[in-house]
C-alpha cells in the first residue's frame, strides 16, 4: 500500500474549530467560548486521516476578526518552517474563521514563499452542530492540499466542495453553506467524492512568485477604507488622513465613484501625499479611471473588493509609493 501524502494542518480558530452548547447551536456558539486547536479538531474528525499523514500544528484558536498582521507574518514563517522540517510535505491546510478568511487567504497569496499548495478552510457551522460542514470541509481541504494539481495555483480556499482562488473569492451570505463565491469568474474546481478536479487556472501572479516579503516587516503601512453612501460628509475620510493613513481605498458607488463631499476630501488627501484608490462597493466588476479620477490623482483597484484592495495597497506601499508602480502592481496581482 503506498504511503499517504503528508499534509500539515495549522489551526487559527473560527467556526470550524468552535464547540457550541448542543447540536442545534449553530448561530450563537461563540458565546460558549470554546474553540479547538488543530490537533483536537483532527482527532474529532479522525476519519480525515484516511486521506493523509496529518501533522497538526499548534498556532492559536480565536475568532477570525482577531487575525491581523502579526498572525499573517507568523503563518508565513510557520509555512517556511514546515517545509524545512518536512521535506516530503505535500501541502498545508490553514483552519480559519469565515469572517475574515478571504483577507488572510489573499495576503498569504501575496506573501507566502513555499512551493507546496496552501489551502485555507473554514465552515459555516461549528464542529459540534448537527450536520456540521466542518468535517467534510477539513477532509476536502486536506485532499486538495495533497493534490499535485493544486501546485502553482496560489493560495486556495475550500468550502462546500468548491475550490476558489484566494484573489477572487468573497463571503456573500451570513448563514448559507454556499456563502463563498468568486463573482466574476467562478470556481477553479471541485472536491468531489472520487477526485479533486480543476478546470481553470488563475492568470494573475501568485505566491510564491511575488515581490512582497512580510517576514522582516514590523507592521504594514496604514490603509483605510471609506465606504460611499448618500449623505456622507467626508468626516471618515478626514479622520483617516488625520490619523496618518498612507493609503485610502474609496469603496464607491458602482461603477466606481465617491460621493461629492468624500471626493473633495480625498482629492485633498492625494495632494498631501496619500495614495487614494477608487474601488466599488458593488462586490463585482472593474473600476474605470475616467477623467474626473485622473484629474484628482486617484488610482483604480481593477476588480478587487475594497477589503482586498486594502491588503494589496498596503503591501504595494512596502515596495513603492510611486503611482505608476502601484498601478503596475494592481495589474499584476
Amino acid at each position: 500500500m503506498p504511503a499517504l501524502p503528508k499534509v500539515a494542518v495549522i489551526g487559527t480558530g473560527g467556526t470550524i474549530c468552535s464547540i457550541g452548547v448542543g447540536p442545534f447551536d449553530i448561530l450563537d456558539y461563540g458565546a460558549n467560548e470554546t474553540m479547538l486547536h488543530a490537533d483536537a479538531l483532527v482527532a474529532m474528525f479522525s476519519d480525515v486521516a484516511q486521506h493523509a499523514d496529518i501533522i497538526a500544528v499548534p498556532f492559536k484558536a480565536v475568532p477570525s476578526p482577531n487575525i491581523y498582521f502579526e498572525d499573517w507574518k507568523a503563518l508565513v514563517l510557520t509555512c517556511d518552517r514546515l517545509v524545512v522540517e518536512h521535506p516530503d510535505l505535500a501541502g498545508i491546510v490553514i483552519l480559519h474563521g469565515t469572517a475574515s478568511l478571504e483577507e488572510t487567504a489573499y495576503v498569504l497569496n501575496l506573501s507566502v514563499k513555499v512551493e507546496v499548495p496552501v489551502v485555507v478552510v473554514g465552515s459555516q457551522r461549528p464542529a459540534s452542530s448537527l450536520s456540521t460542514d466542518a468535517g467534510m470541509n477539513l477532509a476536502n481541504a486536506i485532499r486538495t492540499a495533497a493534490s499535485p494539481q493544486a501546485r502553482g495555483l496560489g493560495v486556495l480556499v475550500l468550502l462546500n466542495d468548491e475550490i476558489h482562488a484566494a484573489r477572487e473569492v468573497t463571503k456573500t451570505s451570513t448563514f448559507r453553506l454556499q456563502t463563498f463565491r468568486s463573482p466574476d469568474f467562478g470556481v477553479l474546481g471541485h472536491a468531489d467524492g472520487d477526485a479533486i478536479v480543476f478546470y481553470r487556472k488563475p492568470v494573475r501572479r501568485t505566491a510564491p512568485d511575488t515581490e512582497f516579503d512580510i517576514r522582516t516587516l514590523e507592521a504594514l503601512p496604514r490603509v483605510d477604507i471609506v465606504l460611499a453612501y448618500t449623505g456622507s460628509d467626508g468626516t471618515a475620510a478626514r479622520a483617516f488622513v488625520a490619523t496618518g493613513a498612507k493609503g485610502i481605498i474609496s469603496a464607491g458607488f458602482a461603477p466606481g465613484f465617491a460621493g461629492p463631499a468624500d471626493f473633495e476630501v480625498l482629492k485633498e488627501a492625494v495632494a498631501a501625499g496619500v495614495v487614494v484608490m477608487q474601488s466599488t462597493r458593488a462586490g463585482s466588476g472593474r473600476t474605470f479611471k475616467g477623467k474626473r479620477l485622473r484629474d484628482a490623482g486617484f488610482l483604480t483597484t481593477d476588480n478587487l473588493t475594497p477589503q482586498k484592495a486594502r491588503i494589496l495597497l498596503a503591501l504595494a506601499l512596502t515596495v513603492s509609493a510611486e503611482p505608476a508602480e502601484i498601478e503596475r502592481i494592481f495589474l499584476t496581482y
